[in-house]
């Protein structure tokens, strides 16, 4: 079984009762809603990539203040040639503060339309899991 390591770094953004979300646009997930946010380059160090991943997906400047936690996931999945995978991602989510830009979708890239949504209605759209998280990690450390 292959074993696969995935480190990304996410931001948790709200303003005014609502959080910035990214719709993904390929695989299996298509169509559900995440925190922006991706997957590091190597060498480079997680603050900065939540940054660029940021801009990357909502076209925000995207200053992260806090770091909220680390989330850990792993799964089992089907590869070619009837192999396996034994994927584990390692999750940075950060508090994020938006300190310039203006909102726009990222073009040909892993997300397809960025928007603000009612923090009471997150639970209606069809998010990834990521979503819970980061909002369980934001509101342990205060946000509401």
């Amino acid at each position: 079984m292959q074993k696969e390591l995935r480190v990304a770094a996410y931001a948790v953004c709200t303003r005014e009762g609502q959080v910035l979300l990214a719709r993904l646009s390929g695989g299996s997930v298509a169509g559900h809603w995440t925190l922006p946010g991706g997957g590091m380059e190597h060498g480079e160090d997680p603050y900065d990539t939540v940054i660029r991943e940021a801009e990357e997906e909502t076209g925000y400047a995207v200053e992260p203040v806090t770091l909220l936690g680390v989330d850990s996931i792993r799964r089992r999945y089907p590869r070619k040639y009837g192999t396996y995978a034994d994927f584990h991602a390692l999750r940075l989510v950060y508090e994020g503060r938006i300190t310039g830009g203006t909102l726009r979708h990222e073009q040909h890239g892993s997300t397809n339309l960025a928007a603000w949504h009612d923090l009471a209605a997150v639970g209606e759209l069809p998010t990834v899991g990521l979503v819970d998280a980061g909002l369980r990690l934001w509101r342990a450390t205060g946000g509401s």
